[in-house]
């Protein structure tokens, strides 16, 4: 097997250039979820920088029906919102729904901004017990796992929320999260 040549020098500049637009924008497709920028260096010569070649490659995407999106640390590909009527009326999207009732995503939001969490902290929050079901069907998509725990004998359980939580939900990291003024706005909180 041939070596990966990765510094394209027998290219011209603006060829090279090119080639390793190309090179990130096949990983990124073939990949199914964030990939990091150590792992698309791996693609592209020493002196290219993997930001301004994802920056392009942006840039070559606009007006297409999918973008490239920075999630969960890395970079994937993704539709554009406003196709997502589109989608559901027609694709089989398979696997790819959370199928989530509003209990379910304000349980997921609670753990998200006050991880890590118990479940008397959960109980707290909403004035009722969390089932274990509900905690259940969140660990099996994969959107939280359980935290660290509390080094004294007996110590309940915490969680935390997940990086497939973070691409579920389009954000780069927690900090992307809205705050209180921001939910407020969009009428999902009361003022105050």
């Amino acid at each position: 097997m041939a070596e990966f040549d990765r510094e394209l020098a027998d290219l011209p500049p603006e060829l090279r250039w090119r080639e390793w637009m190309r090179r990130i924008e096949a990983v990124l497709f073939a990949s199914a979820s964030p990939v990091p920028r150590d792992d698309l260096a791996r693609v592209v010569g020493q002196g290219a920088s993997v930001d301004l070649l994802v920056e392009d490659l942006t840039a070559d995407l606009e007006g297409r029906a999918f973008e490239i999106a920075q999630v969960a640390g890395g970079w994937m590909f993704r539709t554009r919102a406003a196709y997502a009527p589109a989608i559901r009326a027609t694709a089989d999207r398979g696997d790819q729904m959370l199928d989530l009732n509003e209990f379910d995503v304000a349980v997921l939001a609670a753990i998200a901004y006050h991880q890590p969490i118990t479940r008397d902290g959960l109980k707290d929050i909403f004035g009722k017990e969390i089932s274990r079901e509900l905690i259940g069907r969140l660990h099996a998509r994969d959107l939280i796992r359980t935290g660290p725990r509390s080094p004294r004998r007996g110590a309940p359980y915490t969680f935390v929320t997940t990086a497939q939580f973070l691409v579920a939900f389009g954000l780069e990291s927690l900090l992307d999260l809205p705050d209180r003024e921001q939910l407020a706005d969009a009428g999902v909180v009361a003022e105050g």
